[in-house]
C-alpha cells in the first residue's frame, strides 16, 4: 500500500558537510534528478539510501514511491490517516505526508527522485551491515499493529541485547524501541568488532559522540552523530 521504499529523508543545514561525512564513512553518492528545488543529494551503502535535503522540508521522514499517487488517496484516507500535508495537482510533484504513532513522518511521492544505485548490498560501509531504522515509540503494540497494516511483518525480540519489536519488509526494516533506550530516529548497524571499527574511524577523524542506549553501555557499542544530527548506532 505504501509502495517501494525510496529513502530515509534527512534535513541538513549544510548539505556539503553531511555529504562529506557519509562519503568518508564509505557511502556512495547516487545521481539525483530535478524533482526538488532545494539542494539535494543521496548516499547509499547498498542497503539504505539517505536523502540529504538542504531546505525547509519536514524531516526526518521515511519516503516511499507510490506511482499514480492521486488515485490511491481515497484508500489511504479510509485507513483514518491524518495528513500533515498534501501537495497534489497537475503542475506539482505529487507528495503527501503524515505522522505514524511514534511521531515519525511518512512521505509518499509519485516518482523516484534519484537513479537506482548499482552498489551491491554486500559492499558495506565503514559502519558495517545496515540493520534497520530504529524508532522510539511509547506504545510498542500500537506501532507494531500500525506497520503491519501496511504489510510489514512484526516480531517481538525481547531476548536480545536491546529489546525491541522488529518490523520487516521487502525493502526496509524498522525497529520499535522503548523511548528510554532510544530518544530519536536512529540508523542501526552491526559490525564484527566495535573497537576495531572505531579505531579505523578515528584514523579518518570520526569519533563517537552520541549517547549509548542504557542496555548496551556494558557492551561494545558506540553512537556516531552525523552533521545534520542523525544518530548512527554501531553494535
Amino acid at each position: 500500500m505504501l509502495g517501494r521504499f525510496l529513502e530515509f529523508s534527512l534535513a541538513t543545514p549544510d548539505i556539503q558537510a553531511s555529504l562529506d561525512f557519509y562519503t568518508r564513512l564509505g557511502f556512495s553518492q547516487a545521481e539525483v534528478g530535478e524533482a526538488w528545488l532545494h539542494p539535494y543529494a543521496v548516499v547509499t551503502d547498498g542497503r539504505i539510501c539517505l536523502g540529504l535535503h538542504q531546505g525547509a522540508i519536514p524531516a526526518p521522514s521515511m519516503t516511499f514511491v507510490k506511482p499514480d499517487l492521486l488515485k490511491h488517496l481515497e484508500s489511504l484516507e479510509e485507513l483514518g490517516l491524518k495528513f500533515e500535508f498534501l501537495h497534489l495537482g497537475n503542475d506539482v510533484f505529487n507528495e503527501i505526508g503524515w505522522f505514524d504513532p511514534t511521531g515519525q513522518l511518512v512521505r509518499l511521492v509519485e516518482a523516484r527522485t534519484f537513479s537506482p544505485s548499482k552498489r551491491m548490498v554486500t559492499d558495506t560501509s565503514r559502519c558495517g551491515y545496515f540493520v534497520e531504522i530504529a524508532l522510539p515509540t511509547p506504545d510498542l503494540g500500537v506501532s507494531k499493529a500500525y506497520w503491519e497494516q501496511f504489510g510489514f511483518v512484526g516480531m517481538d525480540e525481547w531476548d536480545g541485547q536491546l529489546p525491541h519489536v522488529s518490523c520487516t519488509s521487502d525493502y526496509v526494516d524498522l525497529g520499535l524501541y522503548d523511548p528510554s533506550h532510544l530518544r530519536r530516529s536512529t540508523l542501526r548497524f552491526e559490525v564484527d568488532d566495535v573497537g576495531a571499527t572505531l579505531a579505523r574511524l578515528a584514523e579518518i577523524g570520526i569519533s563517537p559522540t552520541g549517547e549509548i542506549p542504557a542496555p548496551l553501555r556494558q557492551l561494545p557499542a558506540a553512537v556516531l552523530i552525523a552533521p545534520e544530527g542523525t544518530p548512527i548506532l554501531l553494535s
